[in-house]
Parts: C-alpha cells; sequence; structure tokens
C-alpha cells in the first residue's frame, strides 16, 4: 500500500460536492484505463471531501453522483474525470520515468532496418527532443510508444520487428538458462536431441538480440550456442 507520505491527491468536482481520494501518483494511468488495487493503489480505501482534514464524503452522496457505493469504481471515475495535483518536483520525477519506460521499450522492440541492429537509447531520445515530444505522465507506455514511433520515423530509420533465435544448450546450460531464454519472448519449438542437447527456436523483440546472446555466454560459459534465425 502507498504510504500517505507519497501518495497524491486526486480530485473531481460535481452536483456541487468535491471528491478526493489519495493515490499513489505511479498507478494514475492504470485507474485511468480502469485497472486498480484498492490494497496498493490508495493510501486510505476511502472517498474525502477534503481529504488533508480527514473529512469523509457522505455515503449518500457518493451513491446519488456515482450511482455506486463501490470504492473501486468510485476512484476510478474520480482519477479518469477528475485532477490530479501533483507538486512540481513530483510532476517532473514522473514525467522523466515516463519518459525512460517509453525508450526503453522502443529500445527492446525496434531496430534499425537499414543495418538490422538495435538502436541506441540516446539516439531514440534524440530524435524525441528534435521532433519536439511531449510525454504524457499518466499515459500507458504503450499508447505512447507509438505516438514516438509515428515522430521520429521521419527522422531515423527505425522498424518495430521480431526476430526468431535458435538457442542449443548443453551441460548444465540448460537449468542455467531456459528461465532466462523463456522471459525474453515466445519459444516457438523445442526439443532434445539424441546427444541430450536442448533445442530451441525462441522469437523475441528484435532489439533484444544483443541481450539475449550475452546473457547466454555469460551463463553457460561456452556450454550454449545461440544465433538469428534467417
Amino acid at each position: 500500500m502507498v504510504s500517505i507520505d507519497d501518495a497524491v491527491i486526486a480530485r473531481f468536482e460535481s452536483h456541487g460536492y468535491k471528491f478526493e481520494i489519495l493515490v499513489d501518483p505511479d498507478a494514475a494511468g492504470r485507474i485511468r484505463s480502469g485497472q486498480i488495487d484498492i490494497e496498493n493503489d490508495l493510501a486510505i480505501p476511502e472517498v474525502f471531501k477534503d481529504a488533508r482534514k480527514g473529512d469523509r464524503s457522505n455515503e449518500e452522496i457518493l451513491k446519488d453522483v456515482f450511482k455506486t457505493d463501490d470504492i473501486a469504481q468510485i476512484a476510478i471515475e474520480i482519477v479518469k474525470r477528475g485532477q490530479i495535483q501533483l507538486t512540481t518536483e513530483q510532476r517532473k520525477e514522473m514525467l522523466e520515468r515516463k519518459k525512460k519506460q517509453v525508450i526503453n521499450e522502443i529500445v527492446r522492440e525496434a531496430i534499425n532496418p537499414q543495418t538490422n541492429t538495435p538502436i541506441p537509447a540516446i539516439r531514440i531520445e534524440e530524435a524525441m527532443e528534435e521532433a519536439k515530444i511531449r510525454i504524457d505522465a499518466f499515459k500507458s507506455v504503450e499508447e505512447q510508444v507509438q505516438a514516438v514511433l509515428k515522430a521520429i520515423r521521419p527522422l531515423i530509420p527505425i522498424r518495430i520487428e521480431k526476430v526468431r533465435m535458435a538457442v542449443k544448450l548443453t551441460g548444465d546450460a540448460y537449468g542455467k538458462l531456459y528461465g532466462d531464454i523463456s522471459k525474453f519472448g515466445n519459444i516457438l519449438k523445442e526439443e532434445w536431441s539424441n546427444a541430450g542437447e536442448y533445442l530451441c527456436i525462441v522469437e523475441i523483440p528484435a532489439g533484444m538480440q544483443g541481450d539475449l546472446m550475452d546473457i547466454v555466454n555469460k551463463k553457460s560459459k561456452g556450454d550454449a550456442e545461440v544465433r538469428l534465425v534467417k
């Protein structure tokens, strides 16, 4: 559960009444999309008419305005239709964190189609600045990735793509690496050879080729092979 000190006020006014909840600022975007975890996203599972004073809203008024007494549904409506009261520093931190998340997602998913290689994060950030992109602290990463891609495509060669990697594990490498490989993407095919080698084809975001190769080589210590499937 988010602490009261870390929570921010989400405020909504309707029918002449003011409704406030103490919410985790990092959860606001998800709540706006209709997903909420009452125990972790709200500092106190209550609706207030003045959160700072601790004055709770009247239950009959809540039912009249929101047509429900379900705190989860009411909280979603307050965040979706109201305003989040952030300090300047909180907003700055959230914007910077969301920007990094958007950049990291593009790095993970995209490649330069001219060279078929991943695009460095700094190059994507520079293109975003050149395109004067404004990140929204409360919109989802997935939603903003599409907008960013549309804006920077005229500036840098970029393409979202999946690639297939063939992996062969021998010795103790299977036990060390199977969990890591499965987290990178979807294992499309897998089998054991007569020699006891584990063989698989895994589909992953194009930008993750280097990361997969690095972790396989590091953990296998020579007991594995990984290559791009053309």
